[in-house]
């Protein structure tokens, strides 16, 4: 069909008339059609307005939830309005004339949605207001049953489809998420935290509108990340009641996704929390459902979860099962496809090596122990953070446990103060009294425990 390229006012000036005097969808179309010698298809989507790219999105969001329907974009749907022996499929016209609202007659193609009242104009992004389908002046004018049916289904498909997020936002929001994820490793708990809970609230609004399903459990899923990383951050600070109620949030947010993996990360990473404060069999529980949920896996997140059941069942003196956990932890990660080493929710193998590094102090393997510290510390490398300083207090724990306890508190107290004072938290104050625990009482007087003593009553962070 010829196209005289008229300009676009010319479709608004239509559409306008059309609003004016209460046309139906089908006769705005044809009058455009008709002014601007164009088809039928493309009058349909000058009459709201919509362009190439927004006709395509609409069709997107109405078709996510649709097995089997035509992937379609601008190009596609340009050469159906402007080629008469192209046509889609019946599939895809079917689902054109749902978009539309209209009939074949509408479209010149096939399929029937046609509303029985004229609907106003549709703007991008804003529905039109029509009367319930089902309503008494429907059955009033006699419309069929099947009728009713039919348009009462295009109405709350067309509801189901709509949102006020869409999916080029939510990639947006996963970049971002991303971003966060890489820029936890190298930040201190507290800025951390003044950038994930201004996303967090970001994505709790869009939750709380109507969204599909899909989008709805991809913001669940950002949900649960975001709040794990809340939960880890709190956790450094020593800030045990908000941990553990923000790790029971993510785990709600990660339930509520279909994402197997992510439930099983978000139970792995918090079995931290009650491995360094206690109480033990409650790590021992969230990471043996992680394990169960990981199960049959070979994935890093099954690797992470046998390590953090490895470790929490060292500690609660569990030998046998904790070396069983060790080997199911390594054989596992050497079958995974590794991940992103600079992902905070990655589990790469200087993270392997620091939760076996855990395991191995408690089940009193002291050099299995250094050679897995000392491998990690090679990974880890100039990486800031506190996973170093941990390693360097496991490293003293085992000195103390081996009877140096004078060496095991020089180690300790440079690792706590060569920690940017940022990152000198709760959770390392925590380790380091830890290697005081593990040295006799009678030898606590000495003078390098003395100094460690003193190092730790330094100002810890405060949030």
């Amino acid at each position: 069909m010829a196209d005289r390229r008229h300009p676009s006012s010319c479709a608004a000036r239509t559409r306008e008339q059309a609003r004016t005097e209460g046309w139906s969808g089908d006769r705005t179309a044809a009058a455009i059609a008709r002014c601007c010698a164009v088809s039928l298809l493309r009058g349909h989507r000058l009459a709201r307005g919509w362009t190439l790219q927004q006709a395509v999105d609409a069709y997107r969001d109405m078709t996510r939830n649709m097995p089997g329907a035509a992937r379609v974009d601008q190009d596609q749907l340009r050469i159906w309005e402007t080629s008469p022996g192209r046509r889609p499929r019946a599939q895809t016209i079917d689902l054109l004339c749902r978009l539309y609202g209209t009939s074949a007659g509408g479209l010149g193609l096939s399929g029937d949605y046609t509303p029985t009242t004229a609907p106003a104009t549709v703007h991008p992004g804003r529905p039109a207001q029509d009367s319930p389908a089902h309503s008494p002046a429907a059955v009033a004018h006699g419309d069929a049953l099947d009728q009713v049916l039919d348009r009462t289904r295009h109405r709350v498909d067309r509801t189901l489809a709509r949102a006020t997020v869409s999916p080029g936002q939510l990639d947006l929001l996963d970049e971002r998420l991303l971003d966060l994820r890489r820029q936890y490793l190298v930040t201190a708990p507290v800025p951390m935290l003044g950038h994930l809970l201004p996303e967090l609230d970001e994505i709790r609004t869009l939750a709380a509108e109507r969204q599909p399903a899909t989008a709805q459990m991809r913001l669940s899923e950002m949900t649960a990340v975001l709040a794990t990383l809340t939960a880890d951050a709190l956790m450094k600070l020593g800030r045990l009641r908000h941990s553990r109620a923000w790790y029971a949030t993510a785990r709600t947010a990660a339930d509520d996704s279909t994402d197997t993996d992510l439930r099983a990360r978000v139970r792995a990473q918090a079995a931290m929390l009650p491995y360094y404060y206690g109480p033990l069999t409650s790590a021992v529980t969230l990471a043996r459902e992680a394990r169960i949920l990981a199960r049959h896996r070979t994935t890093p997140t099954a690797a992470f979860a046998a390590a953090a059941e490895a470790r929490a069942l060292a500690r609660h003196g569990d030998t046998t099962r904790a070396r069983e956990a060790i080997h199911r932890a390594r054989d596992t990660f050497d079958r995974a496809a590794p991940g992103d080493p600079d992902d905070a929710f990655a589990f790469p193998e200087r993270r392997l090596l620091l939760y076996l590094s855990g395991a191995l102090t408690y089940l009193g393997d002291t050099r299995e122990a250094d050679r897995v510290r000392s491998r990690a510390l090679t990974l880890y490398g100039d990486h800031p953070g506190i996973d170093p300083a941990l390693l360097h207090l496991e490293q003293a724990i085992c000195l103390a446990r081996d009877r140096h306890p004078a060496e095991a508190c020089r180690l300790a107290t440079s690792a706590y103060l060569e920690l940017p004072a940022a990152q000198r938290t709760d959770l390392i104050g925590a380790r380091a009294h830890d290697v005081l625990t593990a040295i006799p009482q009678r030898l606590r007087s000495a003078p390098a425990a003395r100094a460690l003593g003193d190092a730790l009553a330094l100002p810890t962070t405060e949030t």
